[in-house]
């Protein structure tokens, strides 16, 4: 008992000197789709210069129509990764399309940039 309670008091320490250090980071919560400018809870709207939506596409009418079309079709996220469960069918028409558009042999979705950096680092 005596132990986690030194644990923990170590624990507020750091977390004392973070925040005096201008070092923490408390989660912000938004209220609005990702875009240039979001709003959060407290009705404030600031600049989003941290999102992966660089092109903005994330609520643009025709992807959420297309994305609504493929949950009636397909139903809601994937069981497992592809090598365990398969490749989705949309999956692959993306990936044949992107590598078409830039003119390579192939491409691959990856879920988020650090599986991207997993796929291509990891091999070397």
């Amino acid at each position: 008992m005596v132990m986690s309670q030194a644990f923990y008091q170590h624990l507020q320490t750091e977390l004392d000197g973070i925040r005096a250090a201008g070092l923490f980071k408390a989660e912000r919560i938004i209220t609005t789709p990702q875009g240039a400018v979001v709003t959060t809870t407290e009705g404030r709207e600031v600049i989003n210069l941290c999102a992966n939506n660089y092109l903005g596409l994330s609520s643009h009418p025709q992807v959420i129509a297309a994305a609504h079309e493929a949950l009636r079709t397909h139903g809601f996220g994937l069981s497992s990764v592809r090598f365990i469960c398969g490749t989705q069918d949309l999956h692959k028409t993306l990936e044949q399309r992107i590598a078409r558009f830039v003119g390579c042999e192939d491409a691959i979705l990856y879920a988020a940039a650090f599986d991207a950096n997993g796929g291509l680092f990891e091999p070397l």
